[in-house]
């Protein structure tokens, strides 16, 4: 006899209030779950309650850069774990800026007086990408400020000097002066609307490369996807130091060949903080533990590898410069952090289940670092993970598959757009 849906409630053990309502597939089975086989969420908690962690990309406004604190303040269980940003993008401004220093008779390659470099801006609404240009414009002096901020929108082609949005910067080395110029930037946004393209960014440098060659001196990348399409399109051959972010495993190897440097996100520190502090929040623990003091396993973090910040409730992994001088160091882009390999006692730490995102499964840093990663750590900290790849291009390709949040115990999201915390808050509602 057919059971109802009052008796099939009970049967489960759960209430009839609206959690009981989103918990009621994952009491019988549904195959729409994580592909682990785990079992189904405590339907006791409701979906608004459970714990939220965005990662990578920060809830904000993609125009003037203010966080969004209606999705960072979903519940008291919600954060965002990246890296400092604007700690990043300066390191990396300086990094070429050195570098520029200490190569000062040879990098002029044209000999005009003039260090032109071009920018691969990646995503211009990105808060990651809006820092890092504005990191570098303003440590090699070429930055325009409007309204207290360096502009950080691309300024098309710009050899002549003559761009509103940016402006020559100056630098002496001994006792001679130079100008730096930023040649030519743009967002590199595919004709399908992804950004951070890689192939977008080897194509465009090729065209600059074809106009005004021989005054580019110095490429700078958003990240290492683009700077590697770049090195390979056409630096490489032409010896011309190449600069991207994100330390990836092809990048670090390729400072052997040529590759001038790239910055490391400390990826291990934000792939254990985006797990973390779900495990801390389903454990009732104090959300640190594990962190800034160690857990019953020994796990921990050193206080200089990451900073938080409780005013917008984001923990930040602090970045590291990566040249010829420590590239031996980053060689393996998937180490763990060396205090937070211990696995935890699952009698105290039980199994949970996590939904995961990932906004472009195509993205080089998320799918080559950034995921092998938790998926290291998602083992220590017994949690059963389902992790979602996107196309990189629209919400719904990700939020379409979280249909049945019931079934999990806390979300981890890295959304397409940082505008659209509500596109998936709104679904926990």
């Amino acid at each position: 006899m057919a059971m109802s849906r009052r008796k099939f409630l009970q049967v489960c053990g759960l209430g009839l209030g609206t959690a009981a309502v989103g918990a009621l597939a994952g009491c019988g089975g549904s195959d729409s779950g994580a592909s682990t086989g785990a079992a189904s969420a405590d339907g006791s908690v409701a979906n608004k309650d459970k714990p939220v962690v965005f990662f990578n990309r920060q809830p904000s406004n993609s125009s003037t850069g203010e966080l969004d604190m209606n999705a960072l303040k979903w519940n008291d269980k919600t954060y965002y774990v990246g890296f400092d940003a604007q700690q990043g993008g300066e390191l990396e401004g300086q990094m070429v800026l050195e570098y520029i220093q200490k190569n000062i008779d040879t990098i002029d390659r044209n000999g005009d007086g003039i260090i032109g470099y071009v920018l691969a801006i990646g995503d211009v609404g990105h808060n990651d990408s809006i820092a890092r240009t504005r990191g570098c414009r303003k440590i090699l002096g070429t930055g325009v400020e409007k309204d207290g901020a360096i502009i950080s929108e691309a300024a098309g082609t710009n050899t002549d000097g003559s761009s509103s949005v940016v402006q020559d910067g100056e630098l002496e080395v001994n006792g001679k002066k130079y100008i730096i110029r930023e040649l030519a930037s743009q967002e590199m946004k595919n004709s399908a609307g992804a950004t951070w393209d890689a192939a977008t960014a080897g194509n465009a440098l090729s065209s600059w490369a074809s106009s005004f060659g021989d005054q580019i001196d110095v490429i700078i990348s958003n990240n290492d996807g683009m700077g590697m399409a770049m090195f390979n399109a056409w630096s490489k051959d032409n010896k011309v130091p190449t600069f991207g972010y994100d330390a990836n495993s092809d990048a670090v190897a390729a400072i052997a060949e040529g590759y001038a440097g790239t910055i490391s996100q400390n990826p291990a520190v934000q792939a254990y903080l985006t797990l973390r502090l779900l495990r801390n929040a389903l454990d009732g623990v104090d959300i640190n533990t594990g962190i800034s003091t160690a857990d019953d396993a020994g796990n921990v973090l050193a206080e200089s590898d990451y900073k938080y910040s409780e005013e917008d409730r984001s923990y930040y992994a602090m970045n590291l410069e990566v040249t010829a001088d420590n590239a031996s160091d980053f060689s393996d882009s998937t180490k763990l952090y060396e205090t937070a390999q211990s696995q935890l006692d699952s009698s105290k730490s039980p199994s949970k289940k996590v939904w995961l995102d990932i906004y472009n499964a195509a993205d080089n840093f998320l799918s080559s670092t950034y995921q092998p990663l938790l998926q290291k750590y998602d083992k220590l900290l017994n949690l059963q993970v389902e992790y979602i790849g996107g196309d990189g291009q629209t919400e719904s390709n990700i939020t379409n598959r979280l249909g049945n949040p019931g079934e999990y115990d806390a979300f981890a999201i890295n959304m397409v757009k940082t505008d659209n915390g509500s596109s998936y808050t709104s679904l926990l509602a």
